[in-house]
Protein backbone atom coordinates (compact mmCIF):
# COMPACT_ATOMS: atom_id res chain seq x y z
CA UNK A 1 0.00 0.00 0.00
CA UNK A 2 1.61 3.72 -1.08
CA UNK A 3 2.15 5.66 1.88
CA UNK A 4 0.07 8.79 1.70
CA UNK A 5 0.98 11.92 0.56
CA UNK A 6 1.97 14.72 2.89
CA UNK A 7 -0.56 17.45 2.92
CA UNK A 8 -0.05 20.71 1.20
CA UNK A 9 -0.03 24.67 2.61
CA UNK A 10 0.12 27.78 1.31
CA UNK A 11 0.52 30.16 4.17
CA UNK A 12 -0.11 33.88 2.80
CA UNK A 13 0.89 36.63 5.25
CA UNK A 14 2.73 39.67 4.49
CA UNK A 15 4.37 40.21 8.19
CA UNK A 16 7.73 38.07 7.74
CA UNK A 17 7.92 37.14 11.57
CA UNK A 18 4.45 35.45 11.35
CA UNK A 19 4.74 33.94 8.07
CA UNK A 20 7.95 31.94 9.50
CA UNK A 21 6.35 31.01 12.91
CA UNK A 22 3.45 29.21 10.62
CA UNK A 23 5.78 27.52 8.11
CA UNK A 24 7.67 26.22 11.16
CA UNK A 25 4.98 24.88 13.12
CA UNK A 26 3.18 23.40 10.14
CA UNK A 27 6.48 21.35 8.53
CA UNK A 28 7.24 20.80 12.25
CA UNK A 29 3.42 19.20 11.80
CA UNK A 30 4.80 17.35 8.38
CA UNK A 31 2.90 19.45 6.18
CA UNK A 32 4.60 20.21 2.67
CA UNK A 33 4.37 24.60 2.72
CA UNK A 34 4.55 27.20 0.13
CA UNK A 35 4.15 30.99 0.96
CA UNK A 36 3.25 34.02 -0.46
CA UNK A 37 3.44 37.45 0.53
CA UNK A 38 0.08 39.41 -1.10
CA UNK A 39 -3.39 37.80 -2.67
CA UNK A 40 -2.41 37.32 -6.05
CA UNK A 41 0.85 35.60 -5.40
CA UNK A 42 -1.43 33.34 -3.22
CA UNK A 43 -4.04 33.14 -5.74
CA UNK A 44 -1.49 31.86 -8.32
CA UNK A 45 -0.07 29.81 -5.75
CA UNK A 46 -3.11 27.96 -5.21
CA UNK A 47 -4.13 27.04 -8.51
CA UNK A 48 -1.08 25.47 -9.11
CA UNK A 49 -0.40 23.60 -6.06
CA UNK A 50 -3.73 22.96 -5.29
CA UNK A 51 -3.01 22.88 -1.73
CA UNK A 52 -4.97 21.21 1.07
CA UNK A 53 -4.82 23.94 3.59
CA UNK A 54 -4.75 27.83 2.60
CA UNK A 55 -3.69 30.10 5.99
CA UNK A 56 -4.86 33.74 4.89
CA UNK A 57 -4.10 36.77 6.75
CA UNK A 58 -6.85 39.35 6.73
CA UNK A 59 -4.35 42.54 6.03
CA UNK A 60 -2.29 42.15 3.07
CA UNK A 61 -0.52 44.99 0.49
CA UNK A 62 -2.32 44.73 -2.24
CA UNK A 63 -6.10 43.69 -1.34
CA UNK A 64 -7.76 42.08 1.48
CA UNK A 65 -8.00 38.61 2.65
CA UNK A 66 -11.93 37.88 2.32
CA UNK A 67 -11.53 39.10 -0.99
CA UNK A 68 -8.61 36.59 -1.82
CA UNK A 69 -11.48 34.14 0.16
CA UNK A 70 -13.88 35.08 -2.20
CA UNK A 71 -11.85 34.64 -5.33
CA UNK A 72 -10.04 31.44 -4.25
CA UNK A 73 -14.00 29.89 -3.78
CA UNK A 74 -14.66 29.78 -7.14
CA UNK A 75 -12.04 27.31 -8.40
CA UNK A 76 -10.81 25.82 -5.31
CA UNK A 77 -11.60 23.83 -2.08
CA UNK A 78 -8.95 23.91 0.06
CA UNK A 79 -9.66 24.26 3.54
CA UNK A 80 -9.37 28.27 4.58
CA UNK A 81 -8.06 29.07 8.08
CA UNK A 82 -8.05 32.91 7.71
CA UNK A 83 -5.60 34.55 10.55
CA UNK A 84 -6.94 37.98 11.87
CA UNK A 85 -6.63 40.17 15.04
CA UNK A 86 -9.22 39.24 18.05
CA UNK A 87 -10.88 42.44 17.29
CA UNK A 88 -11.71 41.83 14.17
CA UNK A 89 -14.90 40.25 14.52
CA UNK A 90 -16.46 41.62 11.41
CA UNK A 91 -13.59 40.87 9.34
CA UNK A 92 -14.19 36.84 11.10
CA UNK A 93 -18.11 37.50 10.13
CA UNK A 94 -17.27 38.24 6.41
CA UNK A 95 -14.80 36.04 6.08
CA UNK A 96 -16.50 33.04 7.03
CA UNK A 97 -19.38 34.01 4.96
CA UNK A 98 -17.48 33.78 2.25
CA UNK A 99 -16.36 30.18 2.90
CA UNK A 100 -13.82 30.07 5.20
CA UNK A 101 -13.63 26.82 7.16
CA UNK A 102 -12.18 28.56 10.47
CA UNK A 103 -10.01 31.29 12.02
CA UNK A 104 -6.99 31.96 14.25
CA UNK A 105 -7.28 35.27 16.16
CA UNK A 106 -3.55 36.87 16.66
CA UNK A 107 -1.58 36.53 19.09
CA UNK A 108 -1.97 32.70 18.84
CA UNK A 109 0.54 29.79 20.15
CA UNK A 110 2.15 27.41 18.11
CA UNK A 111 -0.17 25.01 19.80
CA UNK A 112 -3.42 26.23 18.81
CA UNK A 113 -2.26 26.33 15.55
CA UNK A 114 -1.27 22.70 15.40
CA UNK A 115 -4.59 21.70 17.02
CA UNK A 116 -6.79 23.72 14.59
CA UNK A 117 -5.45 23.17 11.59
CA UNK A 118 -5.18 18.97 12.82
CA UNK A 119 -8.39 19.20 13.01
CA UNK A 120 -9.32 20.73 9.74
CA UNK A 121 -6.80 17.99 7.39
CA UNK A 122 -8.70 16.14 9.19
CA UNK A 123 -12.07 16.92 7.95
CA UNK A 124 -10.10 17.16 4.91
CA UNK A 125 -9.25 13.76 4.71
CA UNK A 126 -13.28 12.60 5.82
CA UNK A 127 -14.39 14.49 2.77
CA UNK A 128 -12.40 12.37 0.36
CA UNK A 129 -13.36 9.49 1.68
CA UNK A 130 -16.76 7.09 1.87
CA UNK A 131 -18.47 9.40 4.46
CA UNK A 132 -21.59 9.77 5.26
CA UNK A 133 -21.15 13.77 4.17
CA UNK A 134 -20.27 12.55 0.58
CA UNK A 135 -23.74 11.26 -0.11
CA UNK A 136 -26.93 13.14 -1.06
CA UNK A 137 -28.87 13.50 2.40
CA UNK A 138 -32.43 13.64 1.95
CA UNK A 139 -33.51 15.72 5.46
CA UNK A 140 -37.40 15.83 4.85
CA UNK A 141 -39.51 18.52 4.21
CA UNK A 142 -38.21 18.96 0.96
CA UNK A 143 -34.74 19.65 2.07
CA UNK A 144 -32.14 17.54 -0.10
CA UNK A 145 -27.84 17.55 0.64
CA UNK A 146 -25.75 17.85 -2.24
CA UNK A 147 -22.54 17.87 -0.19
CA UNK A 148 -19.82 16.76 -4.01
CA UNK A 149 -22.19 19.84 -5.45
CA UNK A 150 -21.72 22.07 -2.49
CA UNK A 151 -25.43 22.80 -2.80
CA UNK A 152 -28.73 22.19 -1.14
CA UNK A 153 -32.09 21.85 -2.86
CA UNK A 154 -35.29 23.19 -1.00
CA UNK A 155 -38.61 22.31 -2.63
CA UNK A 156 -36.29 22.20 -6.20
CA UNK A 157 -34.39 25.56 -5.34
CA UNK A 158 -31.00 25.33 -5.42
CA UNK A 159 -29.25 26.46 -1.76
CA UNK A 160 -25.53 27.31 -2.72
CA UNK A 161 -22.73 26.45 0.42
CA UNK A 162 -19.57 26.82 1.92
CA UNK A 163 -17.53 24.08 2.40
CA UNK A 164 -17.95 24.16 6.25
CA UNK A 165 -21.71 24.65 5.93
CA UNK A 166 -21.95 21.76 3.79
CA UNK A 167 -20.22 19.66 6.35
CA UNK A 168 -22.90 21.48 9.21
CA UNK A 169 -25.66 20.73 7.74
CA UNK A 170 -24.11 17.30 6.88
CA UNK A 171 -24.38 15.99 10.07
CA UNK A 172 -27.71 17.49 11.21
CA UNK A 173 -29.38 16.06 8.27
CA UNK A 174 -28.13 12.62 9.39
CA UNK A 175 -30.25 12.57 11.71
CA UNK A 176 -33.14 15.19 10.92
CA UNK A 177 -34.63 15.79 14.50
CA UNK A 178 -31.88 14.95 16.89
CA UNK A 179 -31.09 17.43 19.40
CA UNK A 180 -27.10 18.26 18.59
CA UNK A 181 -24.95 20.41 21.53
CA UNK A 182 -22.56 22.47 20.05
CA UNK A 183 -19.42 20.39 21.17
CA UNK A 184 -20.49 17.23 20.08
CA UNK A 185 -21.12 19.30 16.34
CA UNK A 186 -18.07 20.42 16.86
CA UNK A 187 -16.76 17.33 17.37
CA UNK A 188 -18.20 15.60 14.54
CA UNK A 189 -17.68 18.46 12.24
CA UNK A 190 -14.00 19.54 13.41
CA UNK A 191 -12.84 16.25 15.11
CA UNK A 192 -12.26 18.00 18.26
CA UNK A 193 -12.87 20.87 20.26
CA UNK A 194 -11.93 24.64 19.06
CA UNK A 195 -11.11 27.84 21.39
CA UNK A 196 -14.33 30.06 20.49
CA UNK A 197 -16.16 27.34 18.64
CA UNK A 198 -19.55 28.42 19.51
CA UNK A 199 -18.66 31.84 17.73
CA UNK A 200 -17.52 29.06 14.82
CA UNK A 201 -20.72 26.75 14.93
CA UNK A 202 -23.30 30.21 15.32
CA UNK A 203 -22.07 31.92 12.42
CA UNK A 204 -22.62 28.61 10.55
CA UNK A 205 -25.52 28.20 11.36
CA UNK A 206 -26.95 31.25 11.07
CA UNK A 207 -25.67 31.42 7.82
CA UNK A 208 -27.64 28.28 6.87
CA UNK A 209 -30.91 29.42 8.31
CA UNK A 210 -30.76 32.72 6.11
CA UNK A 211 -29.72 30.88 2.74
CA UNK A 212 -32.98 28.50 3.41
CA UNK A 213 -35.39 31.40 4.07
CA UNK A 214 -34.13 33.38 0.94
CA UNK A 215 -34.59 30.17 -0.96
CA UNK A 216 -38.40 29.42 0.36
CA UNK A 217 -38.29 28.14 4.00
CA UNK A 218 -41.26 29.26 5.77
CA UNK A 219 -39.66 28.95 8.92
CA UNK A 220 -36.14 28.17 10.56
CA UNK A 221 -35.29 24.22 9.35
CA UNK A 222 -32.54 25.13 12.42
CA UNK A 223 -33.97 25.13 15.71
CA UNK A 224 -31.93 26.57 18.47
CA UNK A 225 -32.94 24.18 21.79
CA UNK A 226 -32.32 25.75 25.18
CA UNK A 227 -29.50 28.00 24.08
CA UNK A 228 -27.15 25.22 23.65
CA UNK A 229 -28.17 22.85 20.98
CA UNK A 230 -29.56 22.58 17.38
CA UNK A 231 -32.23 20.29 15.60
CA UNK A 232 -32.49 20.00 12.03
CA UNK A 233 -36.33 19.77 11.90
CA UNK A 234 -37.48 17.09 9.40
CA UNK A 235 -40.31 19.01 8.10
Amino acid sequence: MAAQAAPRAVVVEDDADTRELIEIVLRRDGIEVAAAEDGESALRLVRELRPDLVTLDVQLPDMEGTEVCRRLREFSDALVMMVTSRTDEVDRLVALDLGADDYLAKPFSPRELTARAGALLRRSRTRSGDAPSDRVLEAGGGLVLVPVRHLALLDDTPVPLTPAEVDVLAVLAREPGRRWERAALVAEVWGGDFIESDFLIDVHVASLRRKLRKAGAGRDRIRTVDASAYVLQPA
